[in-house]
């Protein structure tokens, strides 16, 4: 795992948990620029059988280091980050990256709507990159994975949540709209909402400067 911290503050582990079908490829632009460290778990960057939820989060608590963390999610893995902040007092900080999954999108035909209206607004340079990731995760552990952490709500575990939360979305990410987002930074009772403009659902990928701007800055805040 590699490692890194935000100059001139007291060091505070960033540790990142990949979307649905993701490896650590996902965040190495972001990483590039502010560090931290990757876990994976199993439909999230590892082809393993997908366990129920509370056994995922025991497994990302067992890969944390000792002192305290900020903890990065992204799309799906958002459920998993969020039921290990509400109990580790190691969780210094949470930062959820287009958080999914929103309970309107357990039908499929909104689902997929929603992500063909996503997937237009992506910079087509990452589908070499997305399909390299999601054939190392596999198609049969990506659906054991959604059938997971799906029927979760993740509105309800923030509400348990006390740490600093921050939740970001893309202007163009359907996956997670702007009232949704809004509903999760709501529910934390130490949550705020930022948008990136033009981004859609890939973030870290797409916009890296961006999203290490805000990790700095909630890692300060809870230094």
């Amino acid at each position: 795992m590699s490692s890194g911290g935000v100059p001139g503050v007291p060091r505070t582990g960033v540790v990142w948990v990949p979307g649905l079908g993701l490896d650590r490829r996902s965040s190495a632009r972001v990483r590039g620029r502010i560090g931290g460290a990757v876990v994976h778990l199993p439909g999230l960057g590892r082809r393993e059988t997908v366990p129920p939820a509370p056994v995922l989060a025991a497994r990302l608590a067992a890969e944390l280091p000792a002192g305290r963390v900020v903890l990065v999610g992204h799309s799906q893995s958002c459920g998993v980050v969020a039921a290990l902040a509400e109990h580790d007092p190691r969780v210094a900080g949470v930062l959820l990256l287009g958080p999914t999954p929103d309970p309107r999108t357990r039908r499929l035909r909104v689902l997929a709507g929603r992500w063909a209206r996503t997937a237009v607004h992506e910079p087509w340079w990452q589908v070499p990159l997305l399909l390299a990731q999601w054939a190392t995760t596999g198609p049969v552990r990506m659906s054991a994975l959604w059938r997971r952490t799906s029927g979760e709500r993740l509105d309800g575990r923030l509400r348990r949540v006390r740490v600093p939360v921050v939740v970001l979305r893309g202007s163009h990410d359907a996956l997670c709209p702007h009232d949704w987002a809004r509903q999760l930074a709501a529910a934390a009772p130490h949550g705020r909402l930022v948008e990136l403009p033009g981004a859609a659902h890939m973030t870290p990928q797409t916009h890296p400067d961006e999203v290490a701007a805000v990790v700095a800055d909630l890692v300060r805040q809870v230094s």
